[in-house]
């Protein structure tokens, strides 16, 4: 999955089950949305992630941010109808093998976005990139993630003093 395959070099939107959610690259053009997002979700990030710089986040951060190229690792915004309402990162740890991180708009938490926009993004991934292998840190005490890797087929893989590392095996 080549930015410089696709149209004015982005990434291909990835569709899900779910009718209206879709993931897009984030790029600068987000950035009013993406600080919007951020700044209804300060207390939310707080709580359970280690999302310091988002939680900080200043419009100028959030444009910087956007601005500065991912190199080979994957930036989408989670949306809804159109709406940014959460966000889903894949990065180029090892590839073919993948660290993931996500978050979704509090207001839309419990209703399956998360589950079906990281189950979309890892098959795609899977199959355009041959990824083979994707890992995520789940802060200790943030249950709701933990349940969700969990149902995608991630595996605890090692404890750490402040988070649980998890695996998922993908198949092509």
């Amino acid at each position: 999955m080549d930015r410089a395959s696709t149209p004015q070099g982005r990434l291909p939107e990835v569709p899900t089950r779910v009718t209206g959610l879709v993931m897009r690259e984030l790029t600068p053009e987000d950035a009013d949305a993406y600080y919007a997002l951020l700044d209804r979700n300060r207390l939310h990030l707080s709580r359970l992630g280690d999302f310091r710089a988002e939680r900080e986040a200043t419009p100028a951060w959030v444009r910087e941010h956007l601005g500065e190229d991912p190199g080979p690792d994957l930036r989408y915004g989670i949306r809804l109808d159109g709406e940014l309402i959460g966000r889903i990162d894949l990065v180029a740890v090892d590839p073919p093998r993948y660290g993931t991180g996500y978050w979704l708009d509090e207001s839309h938490v419990g209703a399956g976005y998360a589950s079906a926009a990281c189950s979309a993004l890892y098959g795609h991934t899977a199959r355009a990139l041959g990824a083979t292998e994707v890992f995520a840190g789940v802060t200790h005490g943030n249950d709701r993630s933990a349940a969700l890797l969990r149902r995608l087929g991630f595996e605890p893989v090692a404890d750490f003093e402040h988070y649980t590392r998890f695996r998922l095996v993908l198949v092509p």
